[in-house]
């Protein structure tokens, strides 16, 4: 059954605790990288855009944190993300292991970075 959330608050507050530290934490990395990124629900996840285009998105599973950083993000960190499985524009981080915040990071730096050179204004 898919549930729609009304906020970013709401999608973190339905997991166990542990979870949502873990979102919690990758939800502040964002908005301290991004503090100007839109924040909503889409795809039934928390989404981020800069420029009125998609930054990056992150979900909950049973067993793993999905972040979804387009295909760009991904291809840009493919060494760092090798040990993690993957799919085009996402990687699963897996609960009960440690979650690479430091990499998170650096995935949403460049994803800033990238929307800012397309989509900026002139």
């Amino acid at each position: 059954m898919k549930i729609d959330y009304a906020n970013v608050n709401q999608y973190i507050q339905t997991f166990p605790d542990n979870v949502r530290q873990v979102l919690d934490k990758v939800r502040q990395i964002i908005l301290q990288v991004a503090p100007e990124a839109t924040e909503s629900i889409a795809y039934g996840m928390p989404a981020y855009k800069t420029y009125g285009k998609p930054l990056v998105y992150f979900a909950a599973f049973k067993n793993h944190l999905g972040l979804y950083a387009t295909p760009s993000g991904h291809a840009e960190f493919a060494k760092e993300l090798s040990p993690f499985k993957q799919g085009k524009g996402s990687v699963q981080f897996q609960f009960g292991e440690p979650i690479p915040y430091e990499l998170i990071e650096k995935i949403v730096t460049f994803r800033v970075k990238e929307n800012q050179q397309q989509y900026q204004p002139k």
